[in-house]
């Protein structure tokens, strides 16, 4: 059915508390994006509305939307694999245009996380876990990564410097994203600083500075056919590969503890399907709810060997200059976490830096860029690669 491209990106800006409601935040990511494909609502066959349950007291937020948004009478769903729902949306769109089902498809994600107290969204995160035999003994998302990060220390000697590190890396980035919830300078000495709001505790060995902040926010991708994008786009973004993958919910019933296997797995099947290696990939968007999903990252997806993560931020090689930059939007650890919202803004970032659109973040001449998107504590990984 040939090639499927992307010809709209759009996100609104990460807040901490948006003050209008659900549907005009979505509108605004789905707004941008709708200026940057410079089509009509009548030019879309189809949409998928991601976003993570239970944030909200909107059931069914699809037909809402859809609604609001001007989509109706065309058909409609709601999609979420937790932080993962609009990469999963991407993965879906492209097997509806694929299919020849339909031509052009929007995938708008949301999240409107201050509508509830900060406990009560952890609740509801740590509840991404099996609530019969995990999360009902307290499990949250910062402890779950946690244990993460003392398996990766005591296999490989990472260090709590090495995690500081991709926060001042992050915060480098994030100073230069207007549509970031975090854009203050970070340096290594806050983490030890007693004084600095960087170093408090939070499961050790995480700290304040290692953990990225909930937000408030949407995104938009317009997918569309080979035909109608060339037709649309003067530069559309064509999807090369996708991978996606799942695990146990329990994380005993795992057998990895220093990396994702979701990560692994579903890069290596969007690296087989983009015929390409993790060498060819010019500039990436990794999950980094915390340094150290970043770190694993690295290693999981290939950028560096298990253990050798530390080395790329040591030297720097993740940033802009590097030989694999990574997050140069700053991430989530800058940009803020709006669930459904996430994957979406991570692709943008990757389109913009494809089209060299991406200003002060422009990574020179990028050819190819992959986005790695994980639902809860590694339950859902979803990879995706496109270029130019």
């Amino acid at each position: 059915m040939g090639k499927v491209g992307i010809i709209g990106v759009g996100q609104s800006a990460f807040v901490r508390g948006y003050p209008g409601s659900v549907r005009e935040l979505a509108f605004e990511g789905f707004r941008e994006a709708m200026q940057d494909a410079q089509i009509s609502n009548k030019d879309i066959d189809a949409s998928i509305i991601c976003s993570a349950p239970e944030y909200d007291k909107q059931r069914s937020p699809a037909g809402v939307l859809a609604e609001y948004l001007g989509l109706t009478p065309q058909p409609t769903c709601y999609l979420e694999s937790l932080c993962s729902s609009s990469s999963m949306g991407l993965r879906f769109a492209y097997s509806l245009v694929k299919s020849g089902l339909h031509d052009v498809v929007a995938v708008v994600g949301f999240q409107k996380m201050s509508e509830i107290s900060s406990a009560e969204s952890q609740e509801r995160m740590g509840r991404g876990g099996d609530i019969q035999w995990e999360s009902t003994f307290g499990t949250m998302m910062p402890a779950y990564y946690a244990m993460y990060a003392k398996r990766h220390m005591a296999e490989y000697g990472t260090t709590p410097e090495d995690l500081a590190l991709i926060r001042v890396k992050a915060a480098s980035y994030g100073q230069l994203n207007e549509k970031a919830v975090y854009r203050k300078p970070v340096t290594s000495e806050m983490f030890s600083d007693p004084k600095s709001p960087m170093s408090g505790p939070v499961a050790s060995p995480l700290r304040v500075g290692d953990c990225c902040a909930n937000a408030d926010g949407s995104s938009c991708i317009i997918v569309a056919s080979e035909e109608r994008a060339k037709a649309f786009s003067k530069k559309p973004v064509w999807i090369l590969g996708l991978g996606s993958a799942s695990t146990a919910v329990n994380l005993a019933g795992r057998d990895l503890f220093s990396g994702l296997t979701v990560a692994k797995e579903s890069a290596e099947q969007a690296y087989k399907m983009a015929g390409i290696t993790a060498k060819d990939v010019d500039v990436a968007e990794v999950h980094d709810c915390f340094t150290i999903a970043e770190m694993m990252a690295y290693e999981n997806l290939g950028f560096a060997k298990p253990g050798e993560g530390k080395e790329l931020i040591r030297s720097k090689e993740t940033y802009k200059e590097g030989r694999i930059p990574v997050n140069v939007d700053g991430g989530l650890l800058s940009k803020g976490h709006p669930i459904g919202a996430t994957g979406g803004s991570q692709v943008r970032t990757i389109v913009l830096q494809l089209r060299g659109e991406a200003g002060d973040i422009q990574v020179k001449d990028p050819e190819i860029g992959l986005v790695h998107n994980i639902g809860g504590v590694g339950l859902y990984g979803n990879v995706s690669i496109l270029g130019r």
